[in-house]
């Protein structure tokens, strides 16, 4: 397995502005995804550049204008946590210069990947965003969608998942580090972990076929873990909600994967949902599959 890394995120201040974790594909070893996490004060502004790459800003907390080049000016949030509310989220071209304008304190995440340019800047707002409950019993898990397949952009693809406490999430164990498609594309993936509580925790286990390389890495608020290959479960801890914001970019827009063969039969048996989920409430009755600013008449 190629090197997999757990990054730490920084401590900020209420009023200070500074980033707070951020990873580079050299820093990774791969060749795709650039993932920050920055803090904002309230009444100060972040300015940047989208580059050669599309970018995806998703608030974590807070609430902002997002001001871009080809007009985009937009209030995001407010989202006083992810365990809150649904999230708001921007998309951006290649070559967009923009500015994120604090009305309060914010925290945002930036996932990036190499593009062309084929598709314009969005806005994303929570009813754009998808629900899904996936697994059963103790692997029920709550699937945001922020940028699924498909969403009209090159490479990014980014959802946001809660696990109850003591749940499994990312189960049965799968991968995707293979192109064979349909059935599995190559991926990388950044798993961007929040807790409420100083003492929460999960475990998230990374491993390749028969067991090569495994780690187990306890994961706090604000740990990065970045899977470049292999099956790469997770659970949290007794007592503690956990989300992650995944973030994954490859050759193909899919999520396609392959599930570890020694527990791919749990898929066909799950017992009936945790009756805890959802942890978040969609802003639309759930049994409402939204339809979102971007979809197309063909239903894309």
């Amino acid at each position: 397995m190629p090197r997999t890394v757990k990054l730490r995120s920084r401590t900020a201040g209420a009023r200070e502005s500074r980033a707070l974790v951020g990873v580079t594909p050299r820093q990774a070893g791969w060749e795709y995804i650039r993932f920050g996490v920055r803090q904002i004060a309230g009444g100060e502004r972040w300015s940047g550049r989208t580059g050669k790459d599309e970018v995806c800003l998703v608030l974590l907390e807070g609430q902002c204008r997002v001001e871009a080049s080809g007009g985009v000016s937009a209030v995001i949030g407010p989202r006083e946590d992810v365990f809150g509310t649904y999230p708001h989220a921007v998309y951006l071209p290649p070559g967009t210069s923009f500015a994120v304008i604090a009305r309060a304190r914010t925290v945002i995440a930036d996932g990036r990947a190499p593009a062309a340019g084929l598709f314009p800047a969005r806005v994303i707002r929570p009813e754009d965003c998808g629900y899904e409950i996936r697994g059963g019993g103790n692997a029920t898990r709550q699937i945001v969608d922020i940028m699924p397949p498909a969403f009209p952009a090159e490479r990014l693809l980014i959802c946001e998942v809660f696990t109850p406490a003591g749940n499994w999430s990312s189960y049965p164990p799968h991968k995707h580090d293979v192109d064979n498609p349909p059935a599995e594309v190559d991926l990388e993936e950044i798993y961007y972990y929040r807790f409420q509580g100083s003492d929460a925790y999960g475990v998230q286990r990374l491993y390749g076929p028969d067991d090569r390389g495994e780690q187990a890495l306890t994961v706090r608020h604000g740990d990065v873990v970045i899977v470049r290959d292999g099956y790469h479960p997770f659970v949290s801890a007794h007592g503690y909600d956990a989300y992650y914001l995944n973030v994954l970019a490859g050759t193909r827009r899919s999520m396609a994967a392959s599930d570890d063969p020694r527990y791919a039969k749990f898929r066909q048996q799950w017992p009936a949902p945790d009756t805890r989920l959802p942890v978040v409430a969609p802003p639309y009755p759930p049994t409402r599959v939204p339809r979102p600013a971007w979809a197309g008449r063909d239903g894309v």
